[in-house]
């Protein structure tokens, strides 16, 4: 995330390095390449995964038992993933563990500390493939991707379709509706929203809201207090993940339309903000937010 893609000071370890919140110096805007993998062939038997959104892409498409090895944070947060090897952190993976498993294929969203680590992997001939989904296209062509690289091309295309056939109820739902002027918290303290062009910003806008963070031409800016005092949202998700009660922090500010209507609202981050196989469900979680009135009984 961050102004300029620039990263975001203090970021937390747990989402993927392209998500909200995390995001390392990465602007790219799709599936950039292969190190080593062919581009064809049998399917991945033996995965290495460097990043939580994609394992939990993996792992929605049925294919958990090609992994074998993840990074840290995986580890911690897919239980379907719980027991299997770590190969260190988001941003220092271990070149000696992830060889040690000898693995056909290593998936991983790159990084500016991660170049010499690409470049040490293509030097050992380790089959590895990038990905950077920053917008919504992306996410689903990573999804297809890895489908194909480890042979649950027919899972792929129906979680893709399942996440498409969701904008469009989305869209459907919220059209004719006010659109509530809303920003989405990323990351408090520096302050980092959800900008324009993003998959976040594109799912919003299917949901019904307006997104205060698109006068920024950048995924994820970090923009100062004043700013968002002036932009006034009447609806605060603040995505952060941070300890205690939202509200209540953003009280601080008692002009903000949003507190004084009582309209702040807490949301773990990767349930809106991970670049991964459920963005159907964050798409009703966005809606339920922005027009409760309208949700749908059930929604997450």
């Amino acid at each position: 995330m961050a102004g300029g893609g620039s990263a975001a000071p203090g970021a937390k370890p747990g989402l993927s390095a392209n998500s909200p919140g995390v995001t390392r110096g990465v602007v790219g805007v799709l599936l950039f390449g292969l190190l080593a993998a062919p581009a064809g062939g049998a399917p991945a038997r033996r995965v290495v995964s460097l990043n939580p959104s994609l394992t939990a892409i993996v792992v929605a498409l049925g294919a958990e038992g090609a992994l074998v090895g993840v990074d840290s944070f995986s580890a911690r947060e897919e239980p379907a993933v719980a027991g299997l090897p770590t190969v260190g952190g988001l941003y220092s993976p271990s070149l000696e563990a992830v060889v040690a498993l000898d693995p056909d294929l290593v998936v991983f969203v790159p990084t500016a500390e991660q170049r010499d680590f690409q470049r040490r992997l293509a030097e050992l001939e380790v089959g590895a493939e990038a990905y950077d989904p920053v917008s919504f296209e992306d996410v689903l062509g990573t999804i297809l991707r890895l489908g194909e690289r480890v042979g649950r091309e027919a899972a792929a295309k129906e979680r893709v379709a399942a996440i498409r056939a969701a904008r469009q109820a989305a869209e459907a739902r919220a059209a004719g509706l006010p659109r509530p002027r809303t920003l989405l918290i990323l990351q408090r303290e520096p302050l980092f929203v959800v900008g324009r062009g993003s998959f976040v910003d594109e799912m919003l806008d299917a949901a019904g809201a307006e997104n205060l963070g698109r006068a920024f031409d950048e995924p994820w800016p970090r923009v100062s207090r004043e700013w968002l005092l002036a932009a006034a949202p009447e609806l605060i998700i603040d995505g952060s993940d941070v300890a205690g009660d939202a509200l209540a922090y953003w009280s601080k500010w008692p002009s903000l339309p949003a507190v004084r209507d009582g309209r702040v609202v807490a949301v773990p981050q990767g349930s809106v903000a991970l670049p991964g196989p459920w963005l159907d469900r964050s798409l009703e979680r966005l809606a339920a937010l922005l027009h409760p009135e309208r949700a749908r009984p059930g929604a997450p």
